[in-house]
């Protein structure tokens, strides 16, 4: 269970255990948690639910089947609550950030998403992620913080996903009715029969159960990240992972997360266009592991646009020798192109980021 970079989700359970307004009851021991990967150079991007449940008693609403405008405006105040309650627990800042299924859908909004969370955690700021409910809507909405936390590990690129939740795991039989249920400590490969074991959840305050988290799982494993479904609600869970010991339920990543993301840059993302390089550049990218600035470009060809792939051509010989996500569109790429990124905010009155493509976002052929 050893990790460099984590996004832990904890659910409404552990946030609210009344589903009344926030509780530090659960949420002390994940904070010193968090704080201990911090002191061991981990980084950690954290998931909360819980929005809905801390406004739920600033809210006037006669139903525990509450309409989704009342939901709203319930995690339009509790937001504030929960993001409060987490604050109060670390030394270090936090931050905010509230998006929606719409967000990842959207190439530019995708990429503007991890370049923030690089700079906030390369600055030791705790990023706190929630799902915009206030504006998000039923096609929109990720629909469950599972789904949403995986989606976020692959956003961050997290080696690791944890699932916190008042379950210690996938039981091959539901622990709540049958008393001879056995956690699985290992899963390999999710398949339909483990899909058959996760029932729904019997909290009117949550929006998923052990199915999301399954399919959570399978999203981020598919991409190269171990993900783990623990109790949240004991200490001792927490002390086992930092001494590497088996807690929960572990499903293993079905391949190397960088090769998961080579072969899906390499072979998946189709090309939008191209940047012609010279020979600084070049030798930066193939013999440094360097990202492409934008002082080593000698010219474009085509037309993408932000958070598009790009072929990156060896200017001399005319071949391709990487490809990689470019943070910038052709058209502001032609007006910087060859500057000092020192230049970018003069010459375009904005800076999107200081590289043309990240190291960590580029293929080499």
């Amino acid at each position: 269970m050893n990790f460099k970079r984590a996004v832990i989700k904890v659910g409404s359970a552990l946030v609210s255990p009344e589903g009344k307004g926030c509780s530090g009851k659960y949420l002390l021991a994940i904070a010193r948690f968090i704080t201990e990967c911090h002191q061991q150079g981990k980084e950690i991007i954290l998931v909360s639910s819980g929005s809905v449940a801390a406004g739920r008693n600033l809210i006037q609403h006669g139903s525990p089947e509450l309409a989704i405008q009342t939901k709203q405006a319930m995690a339009a105040v509790g937001q504030m609550q929960m993001m409060a309650n987490w604050q109060r627990f670390f030394d270090i800042p936090c931050s905010q950030l509230l998006i929606t299924h719409g967000d990842l859908k959207d190439r530019q909004r995708y990429n503007n998403i991890k370049n923030t969370l690089r700079i906030l955690l390369a600055n030791n700021v705790l990023p706190i992620v929630n799902e915009n409910d206030t504006v998000a809507i039923d096609e929109l909405k990720v629909g469950d913080n599972d789904n949403l936390a995986a989606l976020v590990a692959l956003v961050s690129e997290a080696d690791s996903l944890f699932i916190l939740s008042d379950v210690d795991g996938v039981f091959n039989k539901d622990p709540r009715t049958h008393s001879d249920a056995q956690l699985i400590p290992t899963i390999s490969k999710i398949t339909d029969e483990i899909y058959a074991m996760a029932g729904a959840t019997k909290n009117h305050i949550a929006t998923g159960g052990m199915k999301t988290k399954i399919e959570a799982a399978e999203k981020a494993t598919e991409n190269g990240i171990n993900t783990y479904i623990i109790n949240g609600t004991t200490s001792e869970v927490f002390e086992k992972i930092l001494n590497q010991q088996q807690v929960g339920t572990h499903f293993i990543a079905q391949k190397s997360q960088t090769k998961a993301k080579k072969h899906w840059l390499k072979h998946t993302l189709r090309s939008s266009g191209d940047i012609i390089l010279d020979s600084g550049a070049v030798n930066a990218v193939l013999h440094k592991g360097a990202s492409l600035l934008p002082s080593g470009i000698s010219a474009i060809q085509g037309q993408f646009k932000a958070g598009d792939s790009v072929n990156l051509i060896e200017e001399c010989s005319n071949t391709i020798i990487a490809k990689g996500i470019c943070q910038y569109s052709s058209h502001d790429l032609a007006r910087i192109k060859g500057h000092n990124s020192d230049n970018i905010s003069k010459l375009l009155g904005y800076c999107n980021s200081q590289v043309v493509i990240h190291r960590d976002d580029l293929v080499i052929i």
